[in-house]
């Protein structure tokens, strides 16, 4: 899944959750509600597949609202490969009352080139993030990330990154 795979798994679900529990709601298929604000800091590896293994370690801040089951985030990562500077939406599916979770994202950004050139400045961010959310909120995960300029350059070779989360509620 070394493409947009998650981000449009992220919208089909988050469409399909859309239509089924918000649009009939007083706030509206994309009201705005309360979320919990994050902060999520990340340690991992670029995969070598076109980019040379490298560390990378990424910051993220989940805002404090959604729009229907759209949550919100900024994110910066950096490492021997470049930097990349984004923002977008993410999309929660928790496994019942269990702590277990995913998260999808979708994030356009920009990426500035260090070792790696991935076809021009526009980037886009996309992943999936397996975690485990404790009791007093904090959540622990490991997390997939593909990063392309979804072939608005001639050159789109994308590149991937693997690591571990860790996120703590802000209120």
């Amino acid at each position: 899944m070394a493409d947009g795979t998650f981000a449009v798994l992220m919208f089909i679900a988050g469409l399909t959750d859309m239509g089924l529990n918000y649009c009939g709601t007083a706030t509206g298929c994309l009201g705005k509600t309360d979320a919990t604000p994050r902060v999520a800091f990340s340690a991992g590896s670029v995969i070598e597949r076109n980019a040379e293994e490298s560390p990378e370690a990424y910051l993220r801040y989940d805002l404090g609202h959604k729009r229907g089951p759209f949550g919100q985030a900024l994110g910066l990562s950096t490492g021997e490969a470049g930097s990349w500077i984004g923002f977008g939406s993410t999309y929660t599916i928790t496994l019942g009352s269990s702590p277990v979770y995913a998260e999808l994202h979708s994030m356009p950004g920009l990426w500035i080139e260090n070792e790696f050139d991935l076809g021009g400045p526009i980037a886009f961010r996309s992943g999936i993030e397996l975690g485990y959310e404790m009791r007093n909120g904090w959540r622990a995960a490991l997390s997939y990330d593909h990063r392309s300029n979804a072939g608005i350059y001639e050159d789109n070779p994308g590149i991937e990154t693997v690591q571990f989360r860790i996120s703590m509620p802000l209120r």
